[in-house]
């Protein structure tokens, strides 16, 4: 097979035209279009059939000959193949000469993929790599692309942008797109559905801590991490943002993880649940599981009851009532065992659950239990 070359964004494509190839390079220096490159070719070569025909070797510490022998196994209950090896720059002379044989001729079921920020062009091994894969270009974007992908990016997230967004978006961004999905991933959980993110969002979200979103929050809590969820909520306070805009945003989370929760147990896919949360689709899984029924049932009468206690229902500080809510979330969490296989306790009857509690009335700065 002839080598050629691809950017990170033209992989998906490639792998839906034509099968896989037996060997890639995924080089360059921006590594959420390597990370992503990888996931693409594992999702296409695996699909949902898990880490079973999956390997994985580092450079500092994998032997050529391991390699040529794991990437020589068939494949079990499956067609092909997927043996990776991260930080391939760091293989020394002698193991990567040992992997030159088969690089002149692979095995034909599987995909031997090789990923680094950069190979020094002079080794024997990087040439003779460079003509027999197919090479996946993960360089920095250029300008004409930044913009676009941050449009596509928050689409996936269900963000829509006024192009003044997008341009602060790329004038703070510095270049890192990990950096750019973390502020998108903060506009997500801030800014209300079907609202476009202005400019003005952008920048008063800017100052927030990577960490200090709501969906740190939540992960926080369903964890009983008490000092790790204060934390959060006085980053959060200590940046200006109103308690009750927290609240708004916590209960929206929540209400989307109950909704969620139950399609996905009910045959949902990934995907779909994915849409819904805003989020990566690798991640939703394991964050679902993090939130048994029960939890979820006991947290929304307590946003209700804090909500009133925030609008005049109490003396107390609001810094006082938000770090109460937020102590009895993580109690809740750490004493509510879920039911059989983590689904919701029956409470109502056979074949009936108690209604969710309604958190269109808790009403923040921005939000209105959207």
């Amino acid at each position: 097979m002839a080598a050629s070359s691809l950017t990170a964004l033209q992989l998906d494509q490639a792998l839906k035209q034509q099968s896989p190839a037996p060997l890639y390079l995924i080089t360059g220096e921006e590594d959420l279009l390597r990370d992503g490159a990888l996931a693409s070719l594992k999702t296409g070569i695996l699909g949902d059939q898990g880490d079973f025909n999956f390997d994985q070797f580092y450079g500092d510490e994998a032997h050529g000959a391991d390699i040529v022998n794991c990437a020589s196994e068939m494949p079990v209950f499956a067609e092909r193949r997927l043996v990776v090896v991260k930080s391939a720059e760091k293989l020394s002379a002698r193991e990567s000469d040992a992997l030159l044989p088969y690089l002149k001729d692979p095995v034909g079921t599987t995909t031997l993929v090789f990923v680094c920020p950069k190979l020094d062009g002079r080794l024997k091994f990087s040439q003779a790599l460079a003509r027999a894969a197919v090479t996946v270009d993960c360089s920095p974007l250029r300008e004409a692309q930044l913009g676009p992908w941050i449009t596509r990016e928050a689409a996936r997230l269900g963000v829509r942008l006024q192009d003044e967004a997008v341009q602060v978006l790329k004038e703070i961004g510095g270049g890192s797109l990990y950096g750019l999905r973390r502020e998108l991933e903060k506009l997500a959980s801030y800014v209300t559905a079907g609202r476009l993110a202005t400019a003005d969002d952008v920048q008063m979200l800017r100052g927030t801590e990577p960490g200090a979103s709501v969906f740190d929050l939540t992960l926080a809590i369903a964890g009983g991490d008490r000092a790790r969820t204060l934390s959060i909520l006085a980053r959060n306070l200590d940046a200006g943002e109103a308690p009750l805009r927290i609240l708004g945003s916590l209960a929206w989370q929540y209400r989307r993880l109950w909704k969620v929760k139950d399609q996905f147990e009910a045959g949902g896919r990934e995907g779909e649940a994915a849409r819904t949360l805003r989020m990566d689709p690798t991640r939703v899984r394991e964050f679902l599981s993090r939130f048994s029924h029960a939890h979820l049932q006991a947290a929304l009468p307590l946003f209700l009851e804090t909500d009133g206690l925030l609008k005049g229902g109490s003396q107390s500080h609001p810094r006082i009532v938000m770090e109460r809510l937020l102590l009895r979330l993580c109690d809740a969490a750490t004493q509510a065992p879920p039911g059989p296989s983590g689904r919701r306790p029956n409470v109502g009857g056979r074949g009936q659950t108690r209604s969710l509690p309604n958190v269109r009335t808790i009403t923040s700065a921005g939000r209105t239990g959207r």
